[in-house]
């Protein structure tokens, strides 16, 4: 009876200590803008299980892709305001409110993964600094391949864009449709496939991700390499729930933080070229933008940092002045 009754007591008192870890363990809500095969959200994945390890099992992460959970442009919002605590979401999609925040979209200043990692490590204590006030953390960031031009006409300069339709995803891509006499269309990537495919939108610039993911060549015909810049998306966490975990959670999340967007910058590095190989095998026109388009596209993007350093005064410069050793 003694050893039924210490059994029984063992057998509560290991229920309870599960019950404890159940309560005690934080489910977290991580919405995504992009597809589940894109490879951000699949580096998503990955980090949530990294968390999970990390943590043992304390924070339990759960992905959204494809703006199921909530849409591109909502997914800041929610988690400044609590409503996820954790996110992804395309950084320079946020510099209409911030400027500072399109660091990483001028044009021609950082045109390969090496320099964009020096661009990010020049700007990463003031993006951080601007980000605290928004209420938001940055866990990690991880660049898109080279932006380059998707058209459903061959266009060999500016003669050729007056008038297309073209989606922007933020300020800096509005700015660069309006200089060559496009039309600019705000339009998500999880919208994308059905804006082409009505004719909202005709021509846009992304990576050769964005066109591979979205099968782009069912409605256009040319992409033009032009490798203007390697945006980043980042993953935030909102201010406060970050402050209320303790040091050691702090330190095991930013451990999977760390590991995975130096992961995901090697995957997206990896799969740059692959990605317009898969256009150029379903049918697109996989080239080098020519020398005159190439050259107005330049003058444009002088014009675009110009304007961005007088936006943001002192920081900006400063950021600059450090990618460039000076």
């Amino acid at each position: 009876m003694i050893a039924k009754f210490t059994k029984t007591v063992a057998y509560s008192v290991s229920a309870l200590a599960l019950s404890a870890a159940a309560v005690a363990a934080e489910k977290w809500d991580m919405p995504m803008a992009y597809a589940a095969t894109n490879f951000h959200s699949e580096m998503g994945v990955v980090f949530a299980d990294k968390v999970r390890d990390y943590t043992g099992g304390e924070i339990d992460i759960t992905v959204h892709p494809g703006g199921s959970l909530f849409k591109g442009g909502e997914i800041k919002r929610a988690v400044q305001t609590g409503q996820a605590p954790i996110g992804e979401r395309f950084m320079s999609a946020h510099a209409n409110e911030a400027p500072l925040l399109g660091w990483d979209n001028l044009p021609f200043v950082a045109t390969s993964y090496a320099e964009n990692e020096k661009l990010w490590h020049a700007a990463k204590d003031k993006v951080n600094a601007q980000l605290a006030d928004l209420n938001l953390v940055a866990l990690y960031t991880c660049p898109w391949p080279g932006q380059g031009f998707y058209f459903k006409k061959e266009v060999g300069s500016s003669a050729d864009t007056k008038g297309v339709k073209f989606r922007s995803y933020n300020t800096a891509t509005a700015t660069f449709a309006e200089e060559l006499g496009m039309i600019p269309v705000q339009i998500e990537a999880a919208e994308l496939s059905q804006a082409l495919a009505t004719g909202v939108a005709e021509s846009f610039i992304s990576s050769g991700s964005t066109g591979y993911d979205r099968k782009v060549w069912e409605h256009l015909t040319h992409y033009y390499k032009v490798n203007a810049w390697l945006p980043r998306n980042y993953v935030m966490v909102n201010k406060q729930v970050w402050d209320g975990l303790s040091a050691e959670l702090q330190a095991s999340v930013q451990k999977a933080a760390d590991e995975t967007g130096t992961a995901c910058a090697a995957k997206s590095e990896e799969l740059a070229n692959w990605y317009f190989e898969q256009l150029s095998a379903n049918g697109m026109a996989v080239t080098d933008a020519s020398p005159e388009f190439l050259g107005e596209l330049k003058e444009i993007g002088a014009k675009m940092t110009e304007e961005w350093l007088a936006s943001v005064g002192d920081d900006g410069k400063a950021i600059l002045d450090a990618y460039n050793g000076n």
